[in-house]
């Protein structure tokens, strides 16, 4: 175990490491929020990758493969064909877009949409960054060195001192390295436990094992219109777009990375329904991967030192995109003197609470989808309507956002207390409602939002 500390020790001390060399790189607004709009396809693609697959994707597939079986290949897919119709629309968005996702808002439908976006955003994305705290707090709480409220603060603190003084420029030097790392963990031991079994050991891919009664139809449709659509419309994917050079360096970005996560999904599933018994009982309260048990103390730090690169990446992006959209709500614009030591203040405040809902909140699965599914009523058809130039009433943008967004949370809730398909039905209607409301009536040249020109 002294060697664990040791890795995990030095592990730490090189992230802040890079957070000060970064932070004495920062000498605009500009090189904090998108580190200059400098990215090269590599960079991006690192850390559009590093920031997918994070807690939220690594937990949130062995959960669900330890429950569904093979469905959990639906759970990172949706994610990838989220990204595929993303690659679509991003050189508009790398066009239209300066810093946070608010601001596009901002141009489809007025001050007011930003404003609201900015309050609802963070607070929704407070559930997102939490469930990387609780993927860091499982993880470090399975070597059996810390408590999993000891192993949340740890990586609380340091994700969030992180994010404070290195920005976007530490996120994106060392996102693409942290992509390696966890490519490299997540192969071996793919490989390892693949020599391990015989194919007798291996439960076959089938129609029915990829839609199940654990994971049906109804099950995979909610999980696209709720999760992966977050991919397409997402705040923490959009900040990733807006650091490339251009255009052409974003659309690659997304395309490598939708192909990536496909082999990274059939991977994790495999690795979660081939658990050893004692490993699958154990996962709904430790982070478990199989063939752990046997790794050596060094090997076994450098496989936690992987899994850790993946929450922090998810983590600190995520807390600073949610910071920078609060700050750009009372300066009203991030390219001003204060923004940056506003989005500094917010970083520290955001971080605490997520840590906070992630000591109470303990499930990944919990956490992500009750944040996402607010978000998804709220944004996903305004944001789209946008950026397809849909003729809609802009009057009824603002009712849209929070009609839908309750609703759908709402609708969350009730699937996770209630039984029977409530839940769904509010969730469905969430997003009627919000379609109705913006396309109730075609809007006259006055009231009709006015898009920006290419």
């Amino acid at each position: 175990m002294t060697e664990i500390k040791i890795i995990l020790a030095a592990y730490f001390l090189i992230l802040l490491g890079i957070g000060i060399y970064s932070y004495l790189r920062v000498k605009s607004a500009s090189d904090y929020f998108v580190a200059g709009k400098r990215g090269s396809w590599w960079q991006v693609s690192g850390s559009l990758f590093a920031t997918i697959i994070g807690a939220s994707a690594i937990l949130g597939t062995i959960e669900l493969s330890q429950r569904a079986g093979w469905a959990a290949l639906w759970f990172l897919g949706s994610a990838s064909a989220g990204l595929f119709v993303l690659a679509f629309l991003t050189s508009r968005i790398s066009r239209l877009g300066n810093y946070t996702l608010p601001e596009l808002l901002g141009y489809f439908y007025g001050k007011k949409a930003q404003k609201l976006a900015t309050i609802l955003i963070p607070v929704a994305w407070l559930g997102v960054v939490a469930a990387q705290v609780i993927g860091g707090a499982k993880i470090l709480s399975s070597i059996g060195l810390f408590t999993y409220t000891q192993g949340a603060l740890l990586a609380g603190v340091v994700f969030i001192l992180y994010t404070l003084i290195g920005g976007q420029l530490s996120i994106l030097k060392t996102d693409f390295f942290q992509s390696l790392v966890i490519l490299a963990g997540l192969f071996t031991l793919f490989f390892i436990r693949f020599r391990q079994l015989s194919p007798a050991d291996i439960p076959p891919i089938t129609g029915s094992s990829l839609l199940n009664d654990r994971f049906g139809p109804l099950d995979l449709f909610f999980l696209l219109i709720t999760y992966s659509i977050t991919f397409v419309v997402g705040p923490d994917i959009y900040t990733r777009i807006f650091c490339a050079r251009n255009q052409k360096i974003a659309r690659l970005s997304v395309v490598v990375v939708a192909i990536l996560i496909l082999p990274v999904a059939f991977m994790l599933t495999f690795l979660g329904i081939t658990a050893a018994p004692g490993e699958a009982s154990a996962a709904s309260s430790q982070f478990v991967l199989p063939g752990t048990s046997f790794l050596p103390p060094w090997a076994l730090g450098l496989l936690i030192a992987a899994l850790l690169s993946a929450v922090m990446s998810s983590a600190s992006t995520t807390l600073l995109t949610s910071s920078m959209i609060v700050a750009e709500l009372f300066t009203g614009n991030l390219n001003q003197k204060r923004s940056l030591l506003l989005t500094r203040w917010f970083v520290v405040l955001l971080g605490f609470l997520s840590l906070l809902i992630a000591i109470q909140v303990t499930s990944v699965l919990k956490a992500l989808l009750i944040a996402l599914s607010f978000f998804s009523g709220a944004f996903i058809l305004p944001m789209i309507a946008g950026l397809a130039r849909w003729p809609v009433n802009s009057k009824m943008v603002l009712p849209a956002i929070l009609t839908g967004g309750f609703m759908a949370l709402a609708g969350r809730i009730v699937s996770e207390f209630v039984s029977g398909n409530w839940g769904y039905f509010l969730i469905s209607a969430a997003f009627i409602l919000n379609a109705v409301l913006l396309l109730f009536r075609a809007p006259s040249p006055r009231n009709a939002p006015k898009f920006p020109q290419d």
